[in-house]
């Protein structure tokens, strides 16, 4: 796993880098707590006393290394309040987390161990739904998209963009030239146009 952008990792961050990159290597299942610590660089003991389980370990990386805290922080921060520059700039947010977070991911959804744990991840999501369906909002209350059903167009443009990234994810991108970086913009200009008064 690609470490969080943050310079220095806490001992918790650690851990859970260490298990995700061994679990996308070897399956959850073929994964031991012990090594998880080892690889790490601290004891089982440790690992059991910052989480408990291997479950709650990943639990917590889900937490700790989805898209929810970045996003909250742009859109309470970084919207301009032009569709086409905001939603690119979702867009391109919401990408560069899902690669990071590519493994994780992968992890979780391979293993039907896990259905609790994908379960647990949808909060993420629901989360980025609702900030979309409010900006949404927000956008028609300032006359600057057309009168439309604010949830559905959050879910349009969700789908759209988790679409490619799992077209990505399982290596189904060679069947077409198109790049992510013209996709987001192809599809942000048809979205925006179809929304602007």
């Amino acid at each position: 796993m690609e470490a969080p952008t943050t310079k220095k990792l806490s001992n918790k961050d650690k851990m859970m880098t260490a298990a995700i990159d061994l679990m996308a290597e070897r399956g959850y299942k073929g994964v031991s707590t012990k090594e998880i610590a080892a690889s790490a660089g601290f004891s089982e003991m440790t690992l059991f006393r910052y989480f408990g389980s291997k479950r709650k370990l990943l639990e917590e990386a889900i937490d700790r290394f989805y898209y929810t805290g970045e996003m909250q922080r742009i859109f309470a921060e970084e919207m301009v309040w032009d569709l086409r520059n905001d939603l690119l700039l979702i867009s391109k947010t919401y990408h560069e987390i899902m690669h990071q977070n590519r493994k994780l991911i992968r992890i979780v959804l391979q293993d039907n161990e896990l259905a609790d744990l994908r379960k647990h991840a949808e909060k993420h999501p629901r989360q980025l739904k609702e900030r979309l369906t409010d900006y949404f909002e927000s956008m028609q209350s300032k006359g600057r998209m057309i009168p439309t059903r604010s949830e559905a167009q959050a879910m349009t443009f969700m789908w759209m963009n988790y679409g490619a990234f799992m077209t990505g994810l399982y290596g189904a991108s060679s069947m077409t030239a198109v790049s992510l970086e013209e996709f987001m913009q192809s599809s942000i200009e048809l979205f925006a146009r179809g929304l602007t008064t």
